[in-house]
């Protein structure tokens, strides 16, 4: 998840680049599922179409960690009081990304997504306006939280196949 300071549009109005509207509402656990299946088509492409653009396959193990992350994260959200998560450097975790197996990777992507979908699945009535914090002061609902996190992972889906969202 990027930790940029301007991030509240994208839960206002559709992305102009992915056409992902994150103000509209979604069956999140589908959403997921769906985006998960997406990557099985891709990330046995493992060219970089510039040397500082992601491979599909970097790009799905980043979507992979995303949903490990968010996973943790939202764990915190409904059980504790407004947390403050953890720093996550994805430089730190990108590194090595290039020489993950595809085949690994995508039944990787496809478990946590499910773990992910299957958590968000549970989340109660009164849960959705549960808060959490990220260090850099941003403030999450778990709804919030779980439309930025579609935000995301559609316009990761995006960067990799150009084809924008329905939604």
């Amino acid at each position: 998840m990027s930790d940029d300071k301007d991030w509240t549009w994208v839960l206002e109005r559709r992305c102009p680049e992915c056409g992902f509207d994150a103000s509209a509402p979604h069956d999140v656990a589908a959403v997921l599922r769906d985006n998960a299946r997406s990557w099985r088509g891709v990330v046995e492409r493992t060219e970089r179409p510039g040397e500082d653009v992601w491979s599909p396959l970097e790009y799905a193990c980043h979507v992979r960690d995303v949903c490990v992350l968010y996973h943790q994260r939202l764990q915190l959200m409904l059980t504790a009081d407004d947390p403050l998560y953890l720093n996550w450097d994805q430089d730190v975790t990108s590194h090595g990304y290039r020489d993950e197996q595809p085949s690994v990777v995508a039944d990787e992507l496809a478990a946590a997504a499910e773990q992910l979908a299957v958590a968000f699945g549970g989340v109660t009535d009164e849960q959705w306006q549960r808060p959490g914090r990220r260090s850099d002061g941003a403030s999450f609902t778990v709804d919030s939280f779980a439309r930025y996190l579609l935000h995301d992972l559609e316009h990761h889906r995006w960067d990799v196949t150009g084809v924008q969202a329905d939604s």
